[in-house]
């Protein structure tokens, strides 16, 4: 009997790795997924926090999807291993602080590793040509390909007949006349596809998850590097990025401002790490303080922290301060208006 080829499949949770895999299984391949975890891909995390985003599914997508599939599916950190990737890119930056080419280079090679260490024989991805402006063009496909070390062990099944043939084609582990030929932005063939194949429930077709693609987030780490004098980032500081609105009002300190209710709950647990500030006389949102303020910094957060509360329009409101130890403070202080907070405080 034929031996049984194995692939392993990169699952972002996005339809197009979905169906990717998909077409290889329907091929008698075994395929298991995997994804790796940078910490920059965690919606549904933000839609559990957010009041706003509470219709949508509270999932891990990744997880969702080889569920799906009836596949095992192996999740790696590689949160530390990824810094290097996002501080220095050697193919630079999309329109944000997407490293897109590296990052699909880095995960790729990931892969190959895996797969060696693992018996598989060849590996899967969801591009297609065209879609992505920086890591899916004709031209930067094969830079993927060699600089992961994958090279003709890579095999992207959406749009595999608008490249040459890889080895798992040529070797006939899979049938190249059943891979497909998708080009473009639009997403109408993915959609058509997976309509046949019974798929019915995907996250949106036109999206990735990567926080990295978002301006006002990318805008927010560039700040944080700036004002730590360094391109450096823990997994806490990506978590707090996402959440609340950010406010620096000088280079050594900025605000965190809890936006709704949910917001404020995750806040909390960062209470013993950062300054804190809460209204005491008027209903309010958390405030976290990232910095080493002075006495006078303190008096214009807490102005700020006034501002966005119920007592906005008061006279005077007082907010309570505690420090990391535990110590608190309280402050009557005047609200700011809206007026008195310049545009570009904001993130």
């Amino acid at each position: 009997m034929a031996q049984q080829r194995k692939a392993v499949a990169l699952i972002s949770g996005g339809l197009d790795s979905m169906l990717a895999a998909k077409t290889i299984m329907e091929q008698g391949i075994h395929v298991e997924g995997i994804n790796f975890f940078t910490g920059f891909c965690v919606e549904g995390h933000t839609h559990a926090i957010r009041d706003k985003d509470k219709a949508k599914p509270k999932r891990n997508n990744a997880l969702w999807v080889a569920e799906q599939l009836g596949i095992k599916l192996h999740i790696v950190d590689v949160i530390e291993e990824y810094k290097k990737v996002l501080i220095n890119p050697k193919h630079g930056y999309g329109a944000y602080l997407n490293p897109c080419l590296d990052c699909k280079i880095f995960m790729v090679n990931k892969a190959k590793q895996w797969i060696v260490e693992n018996g598989f024989d060849f590996i899967i991805t969801g591009e297609v040509m065209g879609q992505r402006p920086m890591s899916q063009r004709r031209s930067t496909m094969p830079i993927v390909a060699k600089q992961s070390g994958a090279d003709d062990l890579l095999l992207r099944p959406l749009c595999a007949k608008n490249l040459p043939a890889t080895l798992p084609e040529r070797e006939g582990w899979v049938d190249r006349e059943k891979l497909h030929d998708i080009t473009g932005r639009s997403r109408k063939p993915q959609m058509a596809m997976a309509e046949q194949f019974g798929i019915d429930d995907y996250s949106q077709p036109a999206g990735g998850c990567c926080f990295l693609v978002d301006k006002n987030y990318s805008a927010k780490l560039l700040d944080l590097w700036q004002a730590q004098g360094k391109r450096d980032y823990e997994f806490d500081d990506v978590m707090l990025l996402k959440v609340g609105r950010h406010i620096r009002p000088a280079a050594n300190f900025k605000l965190i401002v809890a936006r709704e209710e949910g917001e404020g709950r995750f806040l909390q647990g960062y209470q013993k790490e950062f300054i804190s500030l809460l209204a005491s006389s008027h209903n309010g949102p958390l405030v976290l303080l990232d910095g080493e303020p002075s006495a006078e910094d303190l008096f214009l957060a807490a102005s700020i922290t006034a501002r966005f509360g119920q007592g906005r329009e008061a006279d005077w409101v007082q907010v309570g301060i505690t420090f990391p130890d535990g110590a608190e403070r309280n402050v009557t202080v005047k609200p700011l208006s809206k007026d008195d907070i310049p545009k570009d405080w904001y993130l």
